[in-house]
């Protein structure tokens, strides 16, 4: 079963709650994209201005918005993410997303993300801990840690922290060395994700897409939703 993930990247709180509103009842887990406007040029909640929502979110005072309806993957675009990643664990993240590049010891956060919370699993309430990788950074970056890790998530566009980009077929290749020298990790691809691409993605053996604009620019988002999902479906049938 191919997993569709509707992602949210939003500039302050507002916009926030009104774009994860539009996911409830058609998902059961949305991305929500962080930028800090370091590791990446652009800004989103909750950097930049204070935001005191985040602050009653550490407080244990407030939600995330519909949390009771959601669950939430947190893409941490983030520069020193192993200094923020308890605030993301704190507010009730299911899955954490780490990018390679934005940190110098990728193995010391899973060490300590281990020691914290230990591992995800069928009995486990620890979140999930995922590695992405940008379309120029060689598969080999991660390798020690692929079998580590709860997934790999590739990104499909050169320029992260912005949705709406076109998108990157070298990740194509990338996707698909990776699934036969690891056949049973979960592989994500983030970026670039649309009617057109999602076939090629599937068969190049992706579990899960994570979409933005291609549900959010939709009149009708849910009908969106289940376009992709069958696309995604009938994909994975053909590859079979």
């Amino acid at each position: 079963m191919i997993e569709i993930i509707p992602a949210a990247l939003a500039k302050d709180y507002e916009t926030l709650s009104e774009t994860i509103s539009r996911f409830v009842g058609i998902t059961p887990i949305a991305q929500v994209d962080i930028c800090d406007g370091k590791f990446v040029p652009s800004t989103t909640w909750p950097f930049g201005k204070e935001d005191m929502h985040f602050k009653a979110m550490l407080e244990e005072k407030e939600g995330m918005p519909h949390w009771e309806e959601l669950d939430f993957e947190f893409d941490l675009m983030i520069d020193k993410p192993e200094e923020r990643i308890d605030d993301f664990v704190q507010i009730g993240a299911a899955r954490i997303v780490v990018h390679i590049e934005s940190t110098k010891d990728f193995g010391a956060i899973l060490r300590t993300f281990d020691e914290k919370y230990g591992r995800s699993g069928e009995f486990s309430v620890a979140p999930e801990l995922g590695i992405s990788l940008g379309v120029s950074t060689p598969n080999e970056a991660i390798e020690p840690f692929v079998e580590s890790v709860d997934f790999v998530q590739f990104m499909g566009i050169r320029k992260v922290g912005y949705q709406g980009q076109s998108f990157d077929e070298r990740v194509l290749e990338k996707i698909s060395t990776l699934r036969k020298s690891h056949p049973d990790v979960i592989i994500s691809v983030d970026g670039g994700v649309n009617f057109k691409t999602a076939e090629s993605l599937v068969k190049a053996g992706v579990n899960r897409l994570i979409a933005g604009s291609v549900i959010l620019n939709s009149e009708n988002p849910a009908e969106a939703m289940r376009n992709l999902k069958k696309l995604a479906h009938d994909s994975s049938l053909e590859k079979a």
